[in-house]
């Protein structure tokens, strides 16, 4: 796919407009908004293929969109290639995004258990961080089917390849920043440093893991799938500069700015995919600390989020609203609308899940009322293999799938194994655990 056309620079546009007659520049001024008539907040490389309203010429158009967004226009303290800031626009849809983002918040704050009991919801937490480095793996080129992956990170089995090894990495740093969360560990280069150094282990030549490329080092690039260059990053001698400017960006305290968590959050991962700092692993990094700018926010929320699934869906979408805001004078309002949605969607599909684990716990006490005194995490398991008899279960699956430490685990198994409702088996070193004969007799199926 080809480069986005850069936009007409804002002074050759004015020249246009001086150009005009006088009745012509009363049209003009009636035309000044941010976005179309559908409320699009359209880039140039769009525009000057669609019909401009209005009987004005397309370059017309385009000046009154970029005069409504330069006067809604909100500079931040991040700069492009050759010092040039990266501004947004306070208008247009991203308000609205922003209110839907806080009314989620907000009603899921009432019941911060997600309606949920402890079992369910720490799986639901683990299952999400899982399928959040799987496809954001995958996003990276991990040739990995998301079921082998899912087994991998439950049996807590070792990556057999590069794919899993990538997979692996990422369920770490997503443990990690929760960790440095609860201990109000620091936002600074260390910390990213070492983000990138948990995602890349093993995956990357052991000199480039967990340091800024130098000066002295091939700089890396981006480029598109038929190898087309879509993006020069700044170059590697001010990266230090810029990775602390970035730290100093999310380490500003609320009352100090009236920017949004949220768009705080999505410019921490543009930049680190703008900077391009790392010889590789670049984009799991950007998602990472995504999240550990939302956790360090308080969203709690934000753990239990899928964007990487979205992004996998669409992975030109996601590179294009990088390009749009290079071609439109870094207008990073492209990225910012992208991500909101990636954002809305997650919280819709998390709704969604939440629904079918509410069902599933139903169904769960359904099928095992027959036997008395088990807590939620024994139910559950036992639901499961009402539906695949055949399965086996290990105390480090168990213990990874509800977070839960060893002693609970092999405490839920061996009172299982007790009432004679699974049993125990040895292969090789391992201790696993089946259903036990008359299984399904027993819960009355």
């Amino acid at each position: 796919m080809a480069l986005p056309d850069v936009a007409p620079p804002f002074s050759a546009l004015q020249v246009d407009f001086e150009a005009l007659s006088f009745e012509e520049r009363a049209q003009f001024q009636g035309t000044l908004t941010p976005v179309d008539a559908q409320g699009r907040y359209l880039p140039w490389d769009e525009v000057r293929y669609r019909k401009a309203p209005n009987g004005l010429t397309r370059r017309q158009w385009w000046l009154s969109l970029a005069t409504a967004r330069r006067a809604a226009r909100n500079e931040l303290p991040l700069s492009g290639r050759g010092g040039q800031a990266f501004w947004f626009c306070e208008t247009g849809p991203l308000p609205g995004f922003l209110k839907r983002w806080d009314a989620a918040v907000s009603s899921h704050n009432v019941h911060r258990d997600l309606g949920l009991q402890d079992a369910e919801r720490n799986q639901l937490r683990v299952s999400s961080q899982m399928y959040e480095s799987i496809q954001s793996s995958r996003l990276e080129g991990a040739n990995t089917t998301r079921e082998v992956a899912l087994e991998m990170l439950r049996d807590g089995r070792r990556p057999r390849d590069y794919g899993e090894r990538m997979i692996a990495n990422n369920y770490a740093a997503m443990e990690l920043i929760s960790k440095w969360t609860t201990e109000q560990e620091p936002f600074d280069i260390d910390h990213i440093l070492e983000v990138h150094r948990v995602v890349t282990d093993g995956t990357l030549r052991a000199d480039d893991v967990g340091r800024l490329q130098n000066p002295g080092d091939p700089r890396v690039y981006v480029v598109s799938r038929g190898g087309e260059i879509v993006h020069t990053p700044p170059p590697a001698s001010e990266l230090p500069e810029r990775m602390q400017r970035l730290c100093d960006f999310e380490n500003q305290l609320p009352e100090a700015s009236d920017l949004h968590h949220l768009l705080k959050a999505i410019l921490v991962h543009f930049m680190i995919g703008y900077d391009h700092p790392f010889a590789d692993g670049n984009g799991r990094t950007a998602r990472a600390l995504f999240y550990w700018s939302l956790l360090r926010s308080g969203i709690w929320l934000s753990q239990y989020l899928p964007i990487s699934e979205f992004l996998l869906a669409a992975p030109g979408q996601y590179s294009r609203a990088y390009q749009f805001v290079h071609a439109d004078g870094n207008d990073v309002t492209h990225f910012l609308l992208h991500q909101l949605d990636v954002v809305e969607r997650s919280v819709e599909r998390l709704d969604s899940h939440v629904r079918g684990i509410r069902s599933w716990m139903e169904d769960a006490r359904e099928a095992t009322g027959l036997e008395s005194g088990l807590n939620q995490r024994q139910s559950d398991l036992l639901a499961e293999l009402l539906n695949d008899p055949t399965r086996y279960i290990t105390i480090a699956r168990y213990r990874r799938t509800n977070d839960v430490s060893y002693a609970v685990s092999h405490g839920d198994l061996a009172d299982l194994v007790e009432r004679g409702l699974l049993e125990r088996e040895r292969v090789g070193r391992r201790l696993q655990f089946r259903a036990a004969p008359g299984f399904q007799e027993r819960l009355g199926r």
